[in-house]
């Protein structure tokens, strides 16, 4: 029921008026000829029956004013042709006159509803295509663009505009449309609000406002090309309470706009506050997330000095001075200088997995020579051969490389464990304002990113950096995970 409600209000939405007119002249014509053989038969009921069902189906193509002529003519020519005497209008009775009346009435019923529903359905239509772009948490620019092209093309004015108020009383245009092209709207300048015009007025009420006569505006914004309009209607854009905007509609015509068009404009600003709120939303999200893991960053570089300027440094001392110890045993202590020697090489030992532990954390080498030298001594300690690509001229912002980094550091890890692979390929290039990364194996597939806390851990980290991360692993088919980072 409800996709054939839906295909209804669609069909609703389109008029025909070619055709709704076309009906309106041939369809009583051709009634009232194919049915005078059949007048005695039928009787004048029947004709003006079928006479009415054109006039409804008029209604439907086109609305009210080709219903009511069609309604008009098939009266006419039932009583002129039908009914009898022929040609005779003054033997026009008085159930004539009712039945007239009952036409008019039926024709302008039936084209004032299929007109009240064409106009819903075109505003659902419309809240429906914008309603899409917010759900899909569209950029904001597209999303008031969509705003304003549906608002202008639904209320049929000429212009239409989106602003935004700033601090100290001004306000600045994020979007427009104009009818016929595009609409020259000063977008990024500041405007200072004040006088007679509706972005001042909604900006001091937070309500709804109108200025009927172009001879009415008046402040700094009453000359740009929303204010040449004849007639203006501004609508408040609020977003959690406060006032955001406002929409702007504008008309050349010189009869004022509907009284209801503030109401319809509502539904708009709604999405367009929703919108907005979505993306202040991931916004705070992305930048939150981007303070966790620049936290994150920090402590592990900073146990990484501590460990290599404390820790590292103590085990080097310990052992220089155990080489000194054995060195010194008599000759004929040897358990001694073994032991002192299985220690020695115990420390090495410790010192070698410090430094592995270090690396782990923070590499000192992405941070002096950058991601390509970095990505090649990873390369060189994985257990899985590996055929390493980098495309790279200069340097990275540092969250850029470090992301990079672990992804190809998580990526590998993954493979060594998990994928029984004979090679990994990674590739690393910067193009378009994107830092691409492709880490793809031979193995047996099958990864699983939600059953281990490193990927998503790498996907909360490429996602604060609004960046996006796929992964691709079918069973058989070896593993592949592309990262595209956006460089600031």
């Amino acid at each position: 029921m409800k996709l054939a409600g839906s295909r209804f209000s669609l069909g609703l939405a389109r008029s025909h008026p070619r055709a709704a007119w076309s009906l309106a002249v041939a369809g009583p014509l051709l009634i009232t000829l194919v049915t005078l053989p059949f007048r005695s038969t039928i009787g004048n009921a029947g004709v003006l029956l079928c006479v009415l069902l054109s006039v409804v189906a008029t209604g439907v193509l086109g609305g009210v004013r080709p219903a009511l002529f069609g309604a008009l003519l098939g009266y006419l020519l039932t009583v002129f042709f039908v009914a009898s005497p022929y040609l005779n209008l003054s033997a026009v009775t008085p159930g004539d006159v009712v039945a007239l009346i009952a036409f008019v009435a039926v024709g302008v019923s039936v084209g004032l509803l299929v007109d009240s529903l064409r106009r819903v359905a075109e505003e659902q239509a419309a809240l429906r295509r914008v309603a899409t772009l917010v759900a899909r948490a569209a950029p904001q620019d597209q999303v008031f663009a969509a705003v304003a092209e549906e608002v202008g093309r639904l209320l049929g004015v000429d212009l239409t505009a989106m602003g935004r108020y700033l601090p100290g009383g001004k306000m600045t245009f994020v979007a427009g449309w104009a009818r016929g092209g595009e609409p020259p709207l000063p977008y990024g300048v500041e405007w200072n609000l004040g006088g007679t015009n509706v972005s001042s007025l909604v900006a001091q009420t937070g309500r709804p406002a109108r200025v009927d006569n172009r001879a009415e505006f008046s402040g700094q914004l009453a000359v740009v090309p929303v204010a040449t309009m004849r007639s203006d209607i501004g609508a408040p854009i609020l977003v959690a309470g406060t006032l955001w905007g406002v929409m702007i509609i504008g008309t050349k015509k010189a009869r004022p706009m509907p009284r209801d068009s503030e109401a319809r404009l509502a539904g708009f600003t709604d999405l367009a506050a929703t919108a907005i709120a979505n993306a202040e939303a991931q916004t705070e999200l992305r930048a939150s997330r981007m303070r966790i893991v620049t936290a994150a960053d920090q402590t592990r570089r900073r146990i990484e000095r501590d460990l290599h300027d404390g820790i590292q440094q103590r085990i080097v001392t310990l052992a220089l001075r155990l080489g000194g110890a054995i060195d010194s045993v008599p000759v004929e202590q040897p358990e001694l200088a073994a032991e002192l020697s299985r220690a020695q090489r115990g420390l090495q030992e410790m010192l070698e997995e410090v430094r592995e532990i270090s690396r782990g954390l923070h590499p000192a080498i992405l941070s002096e020579a950058g991601l390509g030298p970095a990505l090649k001594s990873l390369a060189r300690r994985s257990v899985v051969p590996v055929e390493l690509e980098v495309r790279l001229e200069g340097r990275l912002p540092p969250t850029i490389e470090v992301a990079a980094y672990y992804i190809v550091s998580e990526a590998l890890t993954n493979t060594a464990k998990h994928a029984h692979a004979s090679v990994a390929k990674v590739m690393v290039e910067r193009r378009d304002g994107l830092v691409r990364i492709q880490v793809s194996d031979d193995g047996s597939g099958g990864a699983d990113p939600r059953r281990g806390s490193g990927l998503v851990g790498l996907t909360d980290r490429v996602q604060a950096l609004g960046g996006k991360i796929v992964l691709s692993s079918a069973p058989g088919e070896g593993t592949t995970m592309i990262a595209a980072l956006p460089i600031p």
